[in-house]
């Protein structure tokens, strides 16, 4: 019974071993991404960022606006972006009317 107890705690002690091992080596790959990606202050959170994508802005606007539907097929850059604008200003009143501080801008990739 002895031997089994030592054999058991030996095993538990090599399993250990390698666990700290292990956590010690995930450290060191951690410590070299911050490096790689320059974080320098673990303690900053990044920034977050919302970002929205009207799937459709064409479909939207032809179904929101009679005037749309002409212009879409002639001018599709204008009228996304004119979506793009009155989707912005819809969801600043809203984040107003619940006293939610937000700064908002269109950002063109």
């Amino acid at each position: 019974m002895a031997t089994l107890l030592l054999i058991v705690s030996l095993f538990l002690t090599a399993f250990s071993a390698l666990l700290a091992w292990q956590v010690l080596e995930q450290r060191k790959v951690i410590a070299r991404m911050m490096e790689s990606d320059d974080i320098t202050d673990p303690d900053n959170d990044p920034e977050l960022v919302l970002t929205l994508k009207v799937v459709d802005p064409i479909a939207l606007a032809k179904r929101e606006s009679r005037s749309a539907r002409v212009l879409a097929d002639h001018l599709p850059v204008m009228v996304r972006k004119m979506v793009y604008q009155e989707v912005m200003k819809e969801l600043e009143q809203e984040l107003e009317e619940r006293d939610i501080e937000v700064q908002m801008h269109i950002e063109y990739r």
